[in-house]
């Protein structure tokens, strides 16, 4: 039983169900926001489009009769409400349109990290600043006149 919960505590501990939790939280709150974008910028533009049809109120009263509204349906039967559905797809459509974008542009950030600096431009070569005397072979400056080792005079 205490290596259950040993591996339990290396489980929660890791991450694994804080990063899960953090995302239903978040989920569940993002939820409210693609539910206020479809039933009040999208559903009323599709409205117009339809007749101004609310599909929260588009519903089959399983009896066959007759109701004003979805809730009054509810209260006297069973009811197929397909306006709820109708709009739950729309729901499910943005937030994947959504999430899509999010992943998309993250990946795109990722990829720009990922891409490696531009190496500069190799500088040019400096000027030498030393050359091989003639005689001895040793190096001495550009500069002189006289190899300090073998005090050959160069002419070059």
């Amino acid at each position: 039983m205490s290596k259950l919960m040993d591996d339990f505590k290396k489980f929660a501990v890791q991450g694994n169900m804080l990063d899960m939790a953090v995302g239903m939280i978040i989920g569940a709150a993002f939820k409210d926001i693609v539910n206020s974008v479809v039933n009040d910028l999208i559903m009323p533009v599709v409205s117009m489009f339809t007749g101004k049809v609310d599909f929260a109120n588009m519903f089959i009263a399983l009896d066959g009769n007759t109701y004003a509204t979805l809730e009054d349906a509810k209260a006297a039967t069973s009811v197929i409400a397909y306006g709820q559905f109708v709009t739950q797809v729309i729901n499910f459509v943005i937030l994947a349109f959504v999430i899509f974008m999010m992943v998309r542009g993250i990946n795109k950030l990722r990829t720009a990290a990922e891409k490696p600096a531009e190496a500069p431009a190799p500088a040019a070569p400096a000027e030498p600043t030393e050359k091989t005397c003639p005689f001895c072979q040793s190096t001495i400056s550009i500069k002189a006149t006289r190899c300090p080792h073998c005090t050959s005079e160069l002419t070059e």
